[in-house]
């Protein structure tokens, strides 16, 4: 797997923290500095701690399933994928944001859950000869930005691409699973 290819990962694997930053931003009449590096520091970090605890489960058993691998990585990129591309359909509802929605309890639910995806991906992982820290730091880098960037086009633009995002995403996932579905065949 090469970098390149990580990096549209990691862009993929992005959408659901810009998706939800996006709404972060939605929440705020004028994002202060803080509103908008909290996202991309919380959501960047997990999205670099899921596929490390993912990579290092894969290991464990990766030999085991050498032979499957490439259908495990389709299977789980395409599941990651499309379950994106179909909620990128779903009528979406004002989340219910409290008071404060960056704060720290708010923040780390939502860290955890726009991250889950990222889990998987980090099992995939172990099935290829990458350098795990490099593919994690372009994958936290690449949310932490895309975070921010989501606060300020949520503020300015408001929800109308948050579907997009999450299709986008959805598909650039499944393209990946199918890529290395066909490399391996």
């Amino acid at each position: 797997m090469t970098y390149h290819e990580i990096s549209l990962i990691a862009i993929g694997l992005s959408m659901d923290a810009f998706a939800v930053s996006i709404t972060l931003g939605l929440s705020v009449k004028k994002p202060k500095f803080k509103e908008f590096m909290l996202p991309g520091l919380y959501f960047g970090f997990f999205q670099m701690l899921m596929p490390l605890i993912g990579y290092f489960a894969g290991t464990l058993f990766a030999e085991k399933i050498q032979i499957f691998d490439h259908w495990i990585a389709f299977g789980l990129l395409g599941l990651i994928g499309g379950n994106m591309i179909k909620e990128s359909f779903e009528e979406h509802k004002e989340e219910d944001l409290r008071k404060n929605p960056f704060a720290f309890v708010s923040m780390l639910l939502l860290a955890i859950a726009t991250s889950i995806d990222a889990l998987a991906v980090g099992v995939t992982f172990a099935f290829f000869s990458i350098n795990i820290f490099a593919s994690i730091a372009i994958i936290g880098v690449a949310t932490c930005c895309i975070s921010i960037a989501g606060v300020k086009i949520g503020n300015i633009f408001g929800i109308r691409f948050k579907s997009k995002a999450e299709l986008l995403g959805g598909i650039v996932l499944v393209l990946i699973g199918v890529k290395i579905l066909i490399e391996h065949l």
